[in-house]
């Protein structure tokens, strides 16, 4: 056992500043990827580490097993690119963008992006699946149609995530009534409370934004060529749309997300063999590795066809890897049990309940950018003192919801943040104030802590 000191609450709070004082100066004042920044605060933590008397041996194996537990969202992300570059090549994505640049209104497509994305993810209970799926193509039809990529990410992520926290087929959301050990159902019940408000506040919000797109931007003649473009250099077949359709009905059964995944990629690759004869292995495979690669003169078109491949993956798998590494040093020299134990201390009324448990969701997720572990570290450490105040748990799991669930997305080392910027495209900078939302929820959440007796 290493001879090290325990870490006092002040000098938690230090630490966990300087880490934030890096990461976000590095982002905002030199505009870099979060990468380097992360990297620099996990060397800041190694260093403090070693002079509280961890030994380098003790200090490697939390950035191991950190690492360690990134394992299947890393697997979740490559295969993920890899199903874009499929459903790129085979059609599916481009038929979708057809059908939807033919029938959708410019100045609809944001509230038609958050609706049918809430519709999906409450289906399938996973935000990940939806962004890959209609998320992806409904970029395409934004960039088509002149509508701000950034709005129209910000409103695919609003209903994607609506199902993350909603769904009765959600891990997460299974996973938080789990924690505070109440009924599913209950838990469900009980969200909605923060989830209705915030999400009419979103439908106004989108339908003033979609009102503001302008004539100019969305000219018919400009998303005609862009249908054209699209169909005379990419694969457009409704029989392509098979292989979403796999993809949604075994999510629905509660099928494995790394399975469900390996299933959309195979089917995907056999109606692309079946349904484009001019098809060869040797351009499927490439499109799977890096994307495609189709030729138009479109630029526009080409910016949503040509898309896709594990190695679009790569940055946010390298992101997540150090990610976990900085939360698996944390939690090793425990510095975010010397945070919570802080912050539990003086808590005497529901209000700061409440607050504390959003709170330290939303720092669990700033520190390990792991949805989970923002559900399970606060709510296994609040549990006892929701009991002793007489609360019933189901404000915990709530204010889990509100803080874990929906704040991952916002955090560009986030896994969900990592993955929806890689995958629709816009930096999770850029979406952050359009993802209404998943910021008005927890806000909402601690209002109501205070003012509902």
């Amino acid at each position: 056992m290493d001879s090290q000191k325990k870490l006092t609450f002040p000098l938690a709070v230090g630490l966990f500043i300087l880490m934030l004082c890096i990461i976000i100066s590095c982002l905002f004042l030199l505009h870099v990827e979060p990468h380097i920044p992360l990297f620099l605060s996990v060397v800041m933590l190694s260093a403090a580490a070693l002079w509280f008397g961890f030994s380098w041996k003790s200090i490697e194996k939390g950035i191991v097993d950190g690492i360690k537990n990134g394992v299947q969202p890393i697997i979740v992300l490559a295969l993920i690119g890899i199903l874009i570059g499929a459903w790129m090549y085979s059609g599916a994505i481009p038929t979708v963008t057809v059908y939807a640049l033919s029938f959708i209104e410019p100045s609809h497509l944001l509230l038609t992006a958050l609706f049918s994305c809430m519709i999906i993810s409450t289906l399938v209970g996973s935000s990940l699946t939806t962004v890959s799926t209609i998320g992806v193509a409904l970029i395409g039809v934004a960039s088509a149609a002149g509508v701000p990529l950034e709005w129209t990410a910000g409103a695919v992520i609003c209903g994607a995530c609506f199902g993350d926290k909603m769904s009765p087929m959600s891990d997460t959301t299974n996973f938080a009534a789990g924690i505070g050990e109440i009924p599913i159902f209950e838990h469900i019940r009980h969200m909605m409370g923060t989830t209705i408000p915030a999400l009419l506040i979103t439908v106004v919000l989108f339908y003033f934004l979609g009102s503001s797109v302008s004539a100019d931007a969305a000219s018919t003649d400009n998303i005609q060529q862009v249908i054209t473009g699209i169909k005379d250099a990419a694969n457009v077949t409704p029989w392509a749309l098979l292989s979403p359709l796999l993809v949604v009905l075994l999510a629905m059964k509660r099928v494995s997300v790394i399975p469900v995944l390996t299933a959309g990629i195979i089917s995907s690759g056999i109606l692309t063999a079946i349904f484009v004869p001019d098809s060869s292995l040797q351009a499927f495979m490439t499109a799977l590795q890096n994307g495609t690669t189709f030729e138009t003169d479109n630029e526009a078109a080409a910016k949503i066809i040509n898309r896709g491949g594990l190695q679009s993956m790569m940055g946010s798998v390298s992101l997540i890897m150090i990610a976990f590494a900085l939360g698996g040093l944390m939690e090793k020299i425990g510095l975010i049990s010397a945070l919570l134990e802080g912050v539990m201390k003086g808590i005497r009324s529901k209000g700061r309940l409440v607050a504390a448990t959003v709170c330290s969701s939303i720092g669990v997720n700033l520190a390990t950018g792991e949805q989970y572990l923002s559900i399970l570290i606060p709510g296994q450490s609040f549990k006892s003192l929701y009991d002793k105040q007489n609360i019933q748990r189901k404000f915990l799991t709530r204010s889990l919801e509100d803080g874990g669930t929906l704040i991952n997305p916002l955090i560009p080392w986030g896994v969900s943040g990592a993955f929806m910027a890689s995958a629709l495209g816009v930096p999770v900078i850029d979406y952050i104030p359009f993802t209404f939302f998943l910021y008005i929820s927890p806000m909402i959440s601690i209002l109501i802590g205070f003012v509902k007796k």
